[in-house]
């Protein structure tokens, strides 16, 4: 038999009580259940009896034209998963240097501060889609030597430049949420500015904007789509040339599911990531 250590607290649970914390638990899943059942089945009936829903269901869910363009793709749809994957640490470095430029002190760095603070609103203010569309066809256009014109390149670019002034922010903002005394301790013990941003600050603010940081890469990976207005045969391209030639919607719908395939599974982790960074947050107020 176990006995508890000198000086442990000992916690007794009540069989009673857990049996109908238990009990409640399975009742609240299967009302929830039941409830989302009901509401399915009502968005059902509703569809089904609508005036239209015979010419919808041919034109947008047609098994046929479903099967037919649903291997090309998801062919295709490893470009946009090669793109995303290119694009995902690149965002990263860049975020983190502007947020740190942003964070300069020193009235010698004012300049980079400056030029930092312009990319910042310049890319968060210009819809991405303009950006892909400003690079992927005026940078070629200047017919400078040396410069590809590979349309996924730029495309690509145009993501990091994007999507680097909104994960700087989110950088900054985690850095800016250590407390003062993590610096000061780290100076106490002897490390200089950029040890202690490096040991320090950079670590504890990283793992602060993880979940942020989840959210704005599964938006990424919807965004990988916008790449086909420059012309690639990524998922979206290859949905409109099959529709194109079939006169149906239904190629539309299967990328959509892939895309959904994909960021369901992102966005749970996300999730899960957020809600064990709140459970140790609380943790920690508690103790």
């Amino acid at each position: 038999m176990n006995t508890p250590a000198p000086g442990a607290d000992v916690v007794f649970v009540d069989p009673q009580r857990r049996a109908l914390r238990q009990r409640k638990a399975r009742r609240d899943a299967l009302v929830g259940m039941l409830s989302l059942i009901g509401f399915v089945a009502v968005v059902g009936f509703l569809l089904a009896r609508s005036p239209g829903w015979i010419a919808v269901q041919e034109t947008f869910f047609d098994p046929e034209q479903f099967a037919d363009s649903f291997p090309g793709l998801l062919e295709a749809f490893l470009l946009n998963i090669r793109i995303f994957l290119i694009a995902e640490p690149l965002i990263l470095i860049v975020g983190l240097l502007i947020a740190l430029a942003r964070m300069l002190k020193a009235p010698i760095f004012l300049p980079i501060r400056v030029i930092a603070t312009i990319y910042v609103d310049v890319f968060r203010g210009v819809p991405t889609i303009l950006v892909i569309f400003l690079l992927g066809f005026g940078v070629p256009a200047l017919g400078l030597e040396g410069v590809p014109n590979d349309p996924i390149f730029w495309g690509t670019a145009a993501l990091v430049l994007s999507y680097g002034a909104y994960v700087a922010e989110v950088f900054r903002a985690g850095i800016n949420s250590i407390h003062p005394s993590q610096r000061m301790a780290a100076r106490s013990l002897g490390l200089n500015s950029w040890q202690t941003d490096r040991f320090v600050v950079i670590p504890q603010a990283t793992r602060n904007v993880i979940p942020p940081l989840l959210n704005d890469f599964i938006s990424l990976q919807k965004d990988t789509a916008l790449v086909a207005v420059l012309g690639p045969i990524e998922i979206l391209r290859r949905a409109q040339i099959d529709a194109s030639f079939s006169f149906n919607y239904t190629p539309y719908v299967a990328a959509a599911l892939i895309f959904i395939a994909l960021t369901i599974p992102m966005t749970r982790f996300a999730d899960w990531v957020q809600a064990r960074a709140m459970r140790r947050r609380r943790a920690g107020a508690v103790a």
